[in-house]
């Protein structure tokens, strides 16, 4: 039985690779992001956007204009998927390219925090905005860094090369990056703030 889980695609770097795509109940795009699916021969449920990239619809998909620009096609896809009673979503395409973009769709995770369970990918890896208390499997030999956005306080981690006891980060000062994970699962705490953790690929890859 597939879960009410959601895959995402944004006009960022593309994945070089698709996940399973059995696991996702639904699968949209951005109107940029788009073409991709169609050259993959993937036919998502729904695109949105303004669509001023697209010369033609595709008439067998649902289009969603959103033509507002006070928000990013990101937020108002996010707002979509809420309204239609989604919350955990997979992104891909969020970052590389231009990385304004990047660092307006880190801002976007931080506005939906409470409402969305949001996970990001690609083809590094895949970084998430940690809630005050997470686990994380898989992470053996993995580089992990942790980036405060603007600051986390009282940081604790376990089953890392660099452990940090009760430690805080600010964005300027000191950040947690390139550490390495020495155990499968690794733990992160820590009391106030938004924290983003990131696990790459293998440094022995």
């Amino acid at each position: 039985m597939l879960t009410r889980k959601v895959f995402l695609l944004l006009s960022g770097e593309q994945p070089n690779n698709f996940p399973d795509m059995s696991q996702y109940e639904v699968v949209c795009a951005t109107d940029r992001a788009y073409m991709t699916l169609k050259s993959r021969h993937l036919k998502p449920d729904f695109i949105a956007g303004d669509f001023d990239s697209l010369k033609q619809l595709p008439k067998d998909i649902e289009t969603i204009h959103t033509p507002d620009q006070d928000f990013t096609d990101f937020h108002k896809i996010l707002a979509i998927l809420h309204e239609k009673g989604y919350q955990d979503i997979d992104v891909y395409g969020a970052s590389g390219r231009e990385q304004d973009h990047f660092l307006g769709n880190l801002s976007n995770a931080i506005k939906w925090k409470e409402k969305l369970k949001l996970t990001f990918f690609d083809n590094y890896g895949y970084y998430f905005l940690a809630d005050n208390y997470v686990t994380v499997s898989n992470c053996k030999n993995k580089t992990v860094s942790l980036i405060p956005f603007p600051k986390a306080t009282k940081i604790k981690t376990k089953g890392l090369s660099y452990p940090l006891n009760k430690e805080d980060l600010h964005f300027g000062e000191r950040i947690g990056t390139r550490n390495k994970a020495e155990d499968d699962t690794i733990e992160i705490s820590f009391e106030s703030g938004h924290l983003f953790v990131f696990i790459n690929n293998d440094i022995d890859e």
